[in-house]
């Protein structure tokens, strides 16, 4: 069975031979930790990813000091270990927006890392792109204070921001599935650990319409639908399950979100992908408690398919290779059916990130 045969099974709710093992973004330091510079297609190989991400390609402009800027005109710093993070955006009035222009979907290398990786490793591995939605695009360009506080005060601002940027990406959506994606994954993020960023009734009039478009255009075009949202989701949850996505990740343990008990609730629907927790475990953990947290997660989360294994964000530089490695070793070792029934039955019922934080399954 191949790897894009595996991983779109558990994403159609069914069992392949074994767990898939998959994450959102692998950054640098763990590729080359664990097998120099190889570059991620032969990391994904030799490390025995099921799938790879991409995104569609923005050429940056370098204002020195780290700063870029991209084609939508906003501005990133660039952290020394290869980290970028937003810090600002070209719309701060309604004349901004009124006079604002998206990027071309349709330039000619607004594609280049996806047809990159269908050269490399279509039909071998499934090919994910990361497209978002309209949220956190839009808190990108005008920034989460000022977003937010038109929810109350200008809707009409929001509705106009969130077309720009859902038809930019729905464009793009069309394009690469055309051009060999096999899967779609949003990655707009809508929570803190403890609450989701805005209340379900904001989420429902400003969120869900354009989720509901993304997945519903994915869907037209024959390929399943992933969102990925941190934090404490419970509160929007059956808005995104009704939405009509087909897998949810990652379920971040140290925000309450046991994958246990959506497997339970909505396994009928969708399906789970995650979550063996980055923040404590893959950064500071031993070894045994690495394994221990992977035998828990497939232990709740693997029974009868429609699970994806992966961390509970990405694997970013806080994690060390080796740590990455004994976790991917361990799934690989344990996710295989059929499952252990021994440790089905010990590990079920246990709580891994209870060591870490107070929060935990009750929060749900």
């Amino acid at each position: 069975m191949t790897g894009r045969e595996r991983f779109l099974l558990a994403l159609r709710r069914e069992q392949p031979d074994r767990v898939p093992i998959w994450e959102l973004i692998i950054n640098a330091p763990t590729i080359t930790g664990i097998y120099g510079d190889v570059g991620y297609y032969a990391f994904a190989e030799k490390i025995g990813l099921d799938a790879i991400t991409v995104f569609d390609t923005q050429r940056l402009e370098d204002l020195g000091n780290g700063l870029v800027r991209d084609e939508w005109g906003i501005l990133w710093q660039t952290e020394p270990c290869g980290l970028r993070y937003p810090v600002d955006g070209p719309i701060k009035t309604k004349a901004d927006l009124d006079s604002y222009r998206a990027p071309d979907p349709f330039a000619d290398h607004r594609l280049d890392s996806l047809k990159d990786a269908v050269r490399h490793v279509k039909g071998d591995k499934a090919i994910v792109i990361c497209i978002h939605e309209a949220f956190e695009f839009s808190h990108y360009l005008c920034g989460m204070d000022r977003l937010l506080t038109a929810y109350i005060e200008d809707p009409e601002f929001v509705h106009r921001l969130s077309r720009i940027v859902v038809d930019y990406k729905k464009t793009v959506l069309d394009l690469a599935v055309a051009e060999g994606a096999d899967v779609i994954l949003s990655g707009d993020d809508y929570a803190y650990r403890t609450q989701p960023l805005m209340s379900p009734a904001h989420f429902a009039q400003y969120s869900l319409p354009y989720i509901t478009e993304l997945v519903e255009a994915a869907h037209s075009k024959g390929v399943p639908f992933i969102k990925h949202t941190d934090g404490y989701i419970s509160p929007i949850l059956d808005m995104l399950v009704d939405a009509g996505i087909d897998a949810i990740n990652p379920l971040e343990p140290v925000a309450g979100m046991d994958i246990g008990d959506v497997k339970v609730k909505y396994g009928d629907r969708i399906a789970v992908v995650g979550n063996v927790d980055c923040t404590e475990v893959l950064t500071r953990g031993t070894k045994e408690e690495i394994v221990e947290a992977v035998k828990e997660t497939i232990a709740k989360a693997s029974i009868g398919g429609g699970h994806i294994l992966s961390s509970s964000n990405s694997i970013h530089p806080g994690i060390s290779p080796d740590r990455y490695l004994t976790m991917v070793e361990a799934a690989r070792e344990f996710g295989t059916y059929p499952l252990d029934e021994q440790m089905i039955q010990e590990f079920r019922t246990h709580n891994y990130i209870s060591r870490y934080t107070s929060l935990g399954r009750d929060m749900l």
